[in-house]
């Protein structure tokens, strides 16, 4: 079944009233990272001369309803479903890009959504998890890193001393390689993680690119936690 035939027969379809209102939410979710987004930031992407959308709340009630969205603590993220209704949503002529092409997060948004390799035409991951957007700011990059160590710390047993490699390569192209050792010391210097050298004698020489090299400390392999 193509895409466009997919989008008409599916029963999820979003209501066109206020289908394009619900898919720049949803487009704004996951553009902001679609997992444990802080609502009021994705609230302000859809704010109307600056101020609140008259219609926001509705709009957080029904994509709830319609389990595109999960709310919780003032907390949302985007479920399956909602990348799948996103996707539909983005097919459809009604949905206009509001500001400057140059200045509008909608057409950096549209752009990472063309240019995500994991996402399919109908948006839904093809790995069946939701796709991330781009890491932008230290303030994204903290709790994603701190979440990654502890699910690489228990998911593979290393004990506390979860490769720095291993944590580049699971963020991926989410985040630039100068962002992430930049970001990655910064953490250090706020005592949220511990570089450290190690024993890296049987690392190849990628796993030792993907690491730290620091100018004073030298190659720093392992990233660490206080205990």
């Amino acid at each position: 079944m193509s895409p466009a035939t997919q989008t008409k027969t599916n029963s999820h379809s979003l209501d066109s009233a206020i289908a394009p209102r619900s898919v720049r939410l949803l487009l704004a979710l996951w553009f902001l990272g679609g997992k444990d987004v802080n609502q009021r930031k994705v609230s302000d992407r859809l704010k109307v001369g600056g101020k609140k959308s008259p219609d926001c709340d509705e709009l957080y009630a029904r994509l709830e309803r319609e389990e595109a969205i999960e709310v919780a603590k003032k907390k949302v993220s985007i479920t399956n479903k909602g990348i799948e209704l996103l996707g539909q949503g983005l097919q459809s002529s009604d949905l206009a890009i509001e500001g400057t092409i140059v200045g509008s997060w909608m057409a950096k948004a549209l752009l990472k959504w063309i240019q995500q390799s994991d996402v399919s035409v109908n948006g839904a991951a093809t790995n069946g998890k939701v796709a991330h957007s781009e890491i932008t700011s230290y303030e994204e990059f903290k709790p994603e890193a701190l979440k990654l160590f502890e699910k690489l710390d228990k998911g593979y047993n290393y004990s506390g001393l979860v490769p720095i490699w291993h944590m580049r390569r699971e963020l991926g192209d989410r985040v630039g390689r100068v962002e992430f050792s930049d970001w990655m010391m910064e953490m250090q210097a706020e005592q949220k993680f511990y570089l450290q050298g190690g024993e890296a004698r049987e690392a190849t020489e990628d796993q030792k690119r993907d690491s730290i090299t620091n100018e004073i400390r030298g190659l720093l392999f392992f990233a660490s936690k206080e205990s």
